[in-house]
């Protein structure tokens, strides 16, 4: 599932036309790239929640074919939060109770999604990265392999994840946001983890945004890629 239901208030003007997800960097639309690489790592199909503007996020990425992915949407009208917008969908998400990887749309990185757990010895299996100068405090700890809440050294969720329907279980739809959820798995020892070095950015804002486009531009001309 990719995560793609944000009104992107902190990007306007740019996100009055144009919906978040399809913001582009680097010659490609945002969520172009979480869909090319989830095909190339052997995800065949995808969802998508939407909210603000997602026609027009439905109208460019049709049903995937052209990526070699199926791809259905959840079309929430009024955003209903990461949990609960994964909530209205964990049927189709996981039909048999099996594990399903998460991805917020509105990150940018290279991490391997090939690398994602297939399986979990838990509830959730969540990627920490470095913390970023906009969150110098970080969000959890990493020991041994499982995440903790507290820890003397702490990292940012960089927003990609593997779920069990288990982490759900007492939910009611409606909105309602995933961290608690989390919380309350970790408190359990249900939680394992990863601390991935390589390229994350959290785009939130449109200096960031900025600073994406700049970095692929650079790599780009350093490989002699053309995006266009």
């Amino acid at each position: 599932m990719i995560l793609a239901a944000g009104l992107g208030t902190r990007m306007r003007p740019l996100t009055l036309t144009t919906p978040k997800p399809l913001l582009q960097v680097g010659g490609k639309a945002l969520i172009q790239y979480h869909v090319e690489r989830l095909a190339a790592a052997g995800f065949s199909e995808l969802l998508i929640n939407h909210a603000w503007l997602g026609d027009q996020v439905e109208a460019f990425l049709g049903d995937g074919k052209r990526f070699g992915v199926r791809i259905r949407y959840s079309a929430e009208g009024e955003p209903l939060e990461t949990g609960g917008g994964i909530f209205r969908v964990l049927d189709w998400l996981s039909p048999q109770g099996e594990p399903f990887a998460v991805v917020n749309g509105d990150v940018f990185t290279d991490y391997p999604f090939a690398r994602l757990p297939r399986r979990l010895d838990g509830q959730a299996h969540l990627v920490l990265v470095d913390n970023p100068p906009q969150h110098p405090q970080g969000d959890f700890a990493l020991r041994d392999g499982r995440v903790l809440q507290e820890g003397a050294e702490r990292h940012t969720f960089s927003g990609v994840s593997v779920l069990s329907p288990r982490l759900f279980e007492g939910c009611e739809p409606g909105a309602f946001a995933l961290a608690p959820l989390l919380r309350r798995a970790m408190a359990a020892g249900e939680v394992s983890g990863e601390r991935y070095k390589g390229y994350w950015v959290d785009v939130g804002t449109v200096e960031r945004l900025r600073q994406v486009d700049r970095d692929l531009r650079v790599w780009d001309r350093s490989t002699n890629v053309n995006r266009s």
